[in-house]
């Protein structure tokens, strides 16, 4: 704890920005109640001495002289990972995983670890929630090899940092980033200052040392990453964890990546052994899809580059009230309500008398327009009772005048559809210019041809 001597200072959560009193908005990124309250450092590591050695002064030079050397990357061997890393990791680079408590970190780091360690890579894994013996049940649990992996249970990074320069790992991983701290830092582990001053020690260490750095954040009940949102800047790569508590899947998405795409995204199956890869999505959300059911519908949504198949469930029936319900799942609420106006207005149904329920099964959240004209598909199947189950895939964005718009990657949603065998693929027209479309499909232009087609 800050004795009474210590001048303390306040710092934004979102952006950094400091201040000497508190503040109801930062200046800085305009933020509402972000300060808090934290001892005033007396000198910032920060990473300006990044590349130096000594009094050696950095020149300028032109940017012909720079050498374009491919970066060096180290495979994980789980290729859903090397995906959204952008092809592995890169020696001497900060990554960054963040998600929500029991979402499986820990357990991808550690199944990552046993990967490397298999293929002669030397890691370390950091600790500073879990002791090694708890550390080593979960190894087993996994089932994989893992005897190799140099274990470390501490808090202290300056402790760490002595260790890491004299066994000198190739990979070392630092779980979690909330849990480290720094003694000269007059804070308690997890606050502003430790979090700040923590990465920018580790961030030294992977560039002057040439070690892949993985940190593990926790994120916030809003979502975020806990600390100072400057975390997010000073890292190198920033992965978020994604997925429900109620659903088997989990997504690893790339937020920010310096070495490779942030359109990528990997998908993994949470099961008794651990995380195994999905290596196709589309088989794996379109499970259990029923025969020959009124108000089912394929849609193509694209996730990063990758295009996923999902079924899109859709329920209109009578209303027993006197204000019609609307329930929507997976789906944007404000969009099933206006596609259901354009149905109402522009075909002519019957929907303003009848509560209607949306969902896109599997547990996916969809926001993209592309997912308008399935859905359309699958209210007017269900209003007209007529089965639709498996014979139709669908997309495209509608306009509040009926019209279908066309979208982008129509390409690859339209080769992702193909590797199913019967479904009649419904896309805008436009979209059909350039298309080999070999095979049962047919180009719309309104929702009048959609309700035809049906």
């Amino acid at each position: 704890m800050a004795n009474s001597k210590t001048k303390t200072v306040f710092f934004c959560k979102e952006c950094g920005y400091e201040s000497g009193k508190w503040l109801g908005q930062c200046p800085g990124c305009k933020a509402w109640n972000s300060f808090v309250e934290a001892p005033k450092q007396s000198k910032s590591l920060g990473t300006s001495s990044l590349g130096k050695a000594g009094s050696v002064r950095n020149e300028a030079i032109k940017m012909s002289a720079v050498s374009l050397i491919a970066d060096e990357r180290i495979e994980t061997r789980i290729g859903e990972l090397d995906r959204v890393l952008g092809g592995g990791i890169v020696r001497g680079s900060l990554v960054l995983v963040g998600g929500d408590p029991g979402i499986g970190k820990s357990t991808l780091l550690l199944q990552m670890c046993g990967k490397l360690c298999e293929a002669g890579t030397k890691v370390l894994y950091v600790s500073g929630e879990e002791s090694s013996r708890q550390i080593k049940i979960r190894a087993e649990r996994l089932g994989s090899t893992m005897d190799d992996i140099l274990l470390l249970c501490e808090t202290d990074i300056d402790k760490i940092e002595d260790v890491i320069n004299d066994i000198k790992p190739d990979v070392a991983v630092i779980d979690s980033i909330q849990t480290m701290f720094k003694e000269s830092q007059d804070a308690a582990p997890g606050s502003v200052s430790q979090v700040r001053e923590v990465t920018a020690s580790l961030l030294k260490l992977s560039k002057v040392a040439g070690v892949s750095i993985f940190i593990v954040g926790h994120v916030t009940k809003e979502g975020t990453m806990a600390g100072p949102r400057t975390l997010e800047h000073m890292v190198d790569t920033v992965l978020y964890f994604e997925g429900e508590s109620v659903a088997s899947y989990r997504i690893l998405r790339a937020a920010k990546n310096r070495f490779g795409s942030t359109n990528e995204i990997g998908v993994f199956d949470m099961n008794e052994n651990g995380l195994s890869e999905v290596a196709n999505p589309s088989e794996y959300m379109l499970e259990g899809m029923p025969v020959d059911a009124p108000g089912s519908v394929i849609a193509c949504t694209m996730e990063g580059s990758r295009p996923i198949l999902v079924e899109v469930q859709a329920l209109v029936c009578q209303t027993n009230f006197n204000l019609p319900r609307r329930t929507t799942n997976g789906a944007d609420y404000n969009r099933v309500n206006m596609l259901m106006a354009v149905l109402e207005k522009r075909l002519g149904l019957d929907l303003g008398s009848c509560d209607a329920y949306v969902n896109v099964a599997g547990g996916l959240r969809v926001n993209e327009p592309a997912l308008d004209l399935a859905i359309c598909a699958a209210l007017i199947s269900s209003y007209k009772n007529r089965e639709s189950s498996g014979k139709i895939a669908a997309f495209g964005e509608v306009g509040l005048t009926g019209e279908v718009r066309g979208v982008q990657n129509a390409r690859m949603r339209f080769e992702e559809i193909g590797k199913l065998s019967g479904p009649l693929a419904i896309i805008p027209a436009v979209n059909l210019k350039g298309l080999d479309a070999k095979g049962k499909v047919s180009g719309i232009r309104n929702i009048r041809e959609l309700m035809d087609l049906i």
